[in-house]
């Protein structure tokens, strides 16, 4: 994947709160700086992950999971694979693999949000960054499944932000891609 291509999409992908503007400079400097920043063997400083925001059909809701490690409600994702010709093919693939959601095959995903957030050390990997992009897509129907990784998966509503103590990178992700789909 083109790191200079990732860049220009990144600078024109929408206009960015004061947080996903020091998330976009840290994922820019990462992608100018690191040989390999879609490694997830690059623990200094990071690497890049990608992350599915599913809509529901009905347009109200987007897919959660509770993820078995993190122990808290998040969107599926995950980290890139050599097979992943693009970087929404990625979220794309994650949300499939973690929640068997159905996902529309016309239309492309759209970058709706980024977060870089920290990952505590555990095991095999110490403490690092996951450069964190958000694509938006729509799914066509409202089935999933639950899977090892996603224990727990369901579809919350605009009005349940706080029931499910979603962070506001994914707030702030929602609330653009369903104002990009109302129009």
């Amino acid at each position: 994947m083109p790191s200079t291509a990732m860049a220009l999409a990144l600078s024109r992908a929408f206009e960015a709160s004061p947080e996903e503007e020091k998330s976009r400079e840290l994922i820019l400097a990462l992608l100018e700086l690191t040989e390999a920043p879609f490694s997830r063997e690059q623990f200094h400083p990071g690497h890049i992950t990608c992350t599915a925001l599913v809509l529901h059909p009905n347009g109200h809701q987007f897919l959660l999971m509770h993820h078995h490690r993190h122990r808290r409600w998040l969107l599926p994702g995950g980290h890139v694979e050599e097979s992943d010709v693009t970087l929404s093919d990625t979220a794309r693939r994650e949300a499939i693999e973690e929640t068997a959601v159905a996902i529309a095959p016309s239309g492309s995903a759209t970058l709706v949000g980024m977060d870089v957030h920290v990952i505590p050390a555990r095991k095999r990997e110490p403490f690092h960054l996951h450069h964190d992009l958000i694509f938006a897509f729509d799914a066509n129907s409202e089935e999933f499944a639950i899977t090892e990784e996603a224990p727990e998966v369901a579809w919350c509503g605009m009005d349940e932000f706080a029931r499910y103590q979603l962070p506001s990178s994914i707030t702030r992700a929602v609330e653009r891609a369903l104002a990009k789909k109302s129009r």
